[in-house]
Formats: structure tokens, C-alpha cells, sequence
């Protein structure tokens, strides 16, 4: 039988569906907000291979019958769970790993000109600069650390469109472009650390689903990513959900083959990063897993850099780099990466 989805999602009719046809198909039904969390799953299945008819209908039965729906069991059926993208991230990971990077953390010099001048510069243009002072004075408390290729993964949380000109940035109305500058900027450093590093070891990245349009990477690092290249799904804040998105998997695998710190960064600080990196602490604590936030890779909006009464007349920015710290998170100016 054929389910009426996939004769409208199989613009050929070959009984196979692609991601190109899936991606257009999506934008010519007009898919929003309520198919978000269907396109984003149909989109990660598709990554590497075409779905034909037969089990696109397996996948809407396991959907149907699973109350978490597409973020529940049908998720296993993505290529996280194949051996062989284990197997390929193992010799990814390898290529840089010594027995001397069995504690890769090494604390930096605290320097007083070392702090990041860029965000500095917009939250004075835009909040003033007294609001600029206060960031300035948090950021120059913290370390810069090094860290070796070798014994460390690279989380990157939700660094999508979405966030700085698609649905996400859209939904906060006026004074959206300036809100988000920061979030740019963070996108930006981001891009810089591929240029650098992507290919070179362990990289993963985050998606929420949002509609056809916000849902691709960011401007300034599309160019860069693979096409091919896996992601977790986490429609809410915490990257420990779904349970079946790969997450945990991924950080256990790589903790058995020698990895003792995991990096993450992206948007935004103070609540998908916080949230994650805090639970991510606690989940991995027993084994033995440091969880570092840089910062440089960070974004929130402008809003969350001024203090605030709900925060005790801190920031949220602020409360969230002090609740990381209080979890046992390691909160850092940069990672320079050796």
C-alpha cells in the first residue's frame, strides 16, 4: 500500500525518497512550525542513503505506535547506530591520540588584554558601555585552556539559520537583527574553528527542528559542513533528549576510546548550552568526563547580557556561567586546540 505522504514526497515516483526531494517537497506543501519535528527526522534518515516506499511505511508505523512519536524509538533507524560511522570517527579520532593526552586540560595564563574584544565591542554599541564593563570583567576572570585534538570531542549546539535570519530570529519582532548579533558573532567564531579543524577530529552538531528554510546550518558555516554530516535531533533544550537521538552512544564510545574532555559551544548560552552541559556533567560524571564550554563559540541574545531582578540582578548570560561552574562544568574564555 502507499502511504499518500510518499507519492506527494516522491517527486520522481521511483518509489525512493531522497533528501533533495524531501527538502523541496517540504517548501512547495508549506511545512511550518507543527511538521517541523517530521522534516527534521525525515531529513536525518535521509542523509546518507534514499528511503524507499517499504520503509518509509515501517517508519510511519513506528511513529504512530510510539507515544514520543518521531522523537522516539524510529530514531534507532538512523545511521548513528551504524558501526561502520563508529569505525570512521575511530580513525578520525586516533589520528591525533597519544597516551600523553590521557588529561589533555592544561589552565591558561589569565591575561588582562585576553578577553574577546568583538563581543565587547557590540554590547557597548548596543547596551552601552557600562553593560559591556560588566561582561568584560566576567570574561577576564575566567582561563584559556589547551587542549589536544587527540583527547577531546567538539559539540557544537544548533548553529542553524534558524537562529540568526530564519523562524527563530523572525519570532522576536523588532530589534531582532541587533538582538542577535551576538549569536552571529558566536556563528562566526565557529566557522573559524572548522576552517581549522573540521575533518581533523571529532566534530558533532546539534539540530532543533525548525521549519524547511531555518532548519539548514548557519550562512557561515553551510560551505564548510559536508552535506553528509551527522547531527543529533534535540527539539528542547537539554541534548540528553530524545534518549534514542545518539547522543549518549556518542560521548560513551568515545570515553571508551580515550576521550576524557568533551567541548561544547553554540547557541544559545543560557539555556540549550547550560541545560546540556549542565545534565551532560552529571549523566558522565562517573565516568570521568570534563565537560568545557568555550565561549568564543557561544551566542545569546543581546537582552540576556543586561542584569536582571529574575537573576538576582545578574544576567541571565551571568547565572548561566555560574550554574555551569557550580555543576562542575569548566567555563572558559576560548580552547585553543593543539
Amino acid at each position: 500500500m502507499i502511504d499518500p505522504l510518499f507519492e506527494i514526497l516522491d517527486l520522481n515516483k521511483d518509489g525512493e525518497l531522497t533528501r533533495s526531494e524531501l527538502h523541496i517537497a517540504a517548501k512547495r506543501l508549506g511545512w511550518h512550525w507543527y511538521e517541523a519535528p517530521f522534516f527534521a527526522l525525515l531529513d536525518l534518515l535521509t542523509i546518507h542513503e534514499s528511503i524507499p516506499q517499504s520503509r518509509f511505511n515501517t517508519y510511519m508505523q513506528q511513529i504512530a505506535s510510539d507515544h514520543r512519536g518521531p522523537y522516539g524509538r524510529v530514531l534507532l533507524n538512523s545511521v548513528h547506530f551504524s558501526p561502520s560511522v563508529m569505525e570512521k570517527s575511530n580513525r578520525l579520532f586516533s589520528n591525533g591520540h597519544s597516551e600523553n593526552d590521557s588529561t589533555p586540560i592544561v589552565k591558561g595564563e589569565k591575561r588582562d588584554e585576553d578577553f574577546d574584544m568583538d563581543l565587547v565591542n557590540i554590547l557597548e554599541r548596543n547596551l552601552g558601555a557600562d553593560i559591556a564593563n560588566i561582561y568584560r570583567r566576567l570574561h577576564g576572570a575566567l582561563d584559556t585552556l589547551r587542549i589536544s585534538t587527540g583527547g577531546a570531542i567538539l559539540l557544537i549546539i544548533d548553529p542553524q539559520r534558524s537562529f540568526t535570519q530564519g523562524a527563530w530570529m523572525q519570532s522576536i519582532g523588532a530589534g531582532a537583527a541587533v538582538d542577535v548579533e551576538p549569536i552571529r558573532m558566536a556563528f562566526k567564531n565557529c566557522a573559524k574553528l572548522l576552517k581549522k579543524n573540521y575533518g581533523c577530529m571529532e566534530i558533532m552538531f546539534t539540530r532543533c527542528p525548525f521549519p524547511p528554510g531555518s532548519y539548514d546550518w548557519d550562512d557561515q558555516l553551510a560551505a564548510i559542513i559536508d552535506s553528509r554530516q551527522l547531527y543529533f535531533i534535540k527539539p528542547g533544550n537539554s541534548v540528553l533528549y530524545p534518549p534514542f537521538n545518539g547522543f549518549k552512544e556518542w560521548v560513551v564510545h568515545f570515553i571508551e576510546h580515550g576521550a576524557r574532555t568533551l567541548v561544547i559551544g553554540g547557541c544559545t548560552l543560557n539555556s540549550c548550552v547550560r541545560v546540556s552541559t549542565i545534565e551532560t556533567q552529571i549523566r558522565f560524571k562517573d565516568r570521568k568526563l570534563q565537560v568545557v564550554v568555550d565561549l568564543s563559540l557561544c551566542g545569546a541574545r543581546s537582552r540576556n547580557f543586561i542584569p536582571s531582578p529574575t537573576f538576582d540582578g545578574q544576567s541571565a548570560v551571568e547565572s548561566a556561567i555560574r550554574q555551569m561552574t557550580a555543576a562542575g562544568v569548566k567555563v572558559v574564555r576560548r580552547v585553543e586546540w593543539e
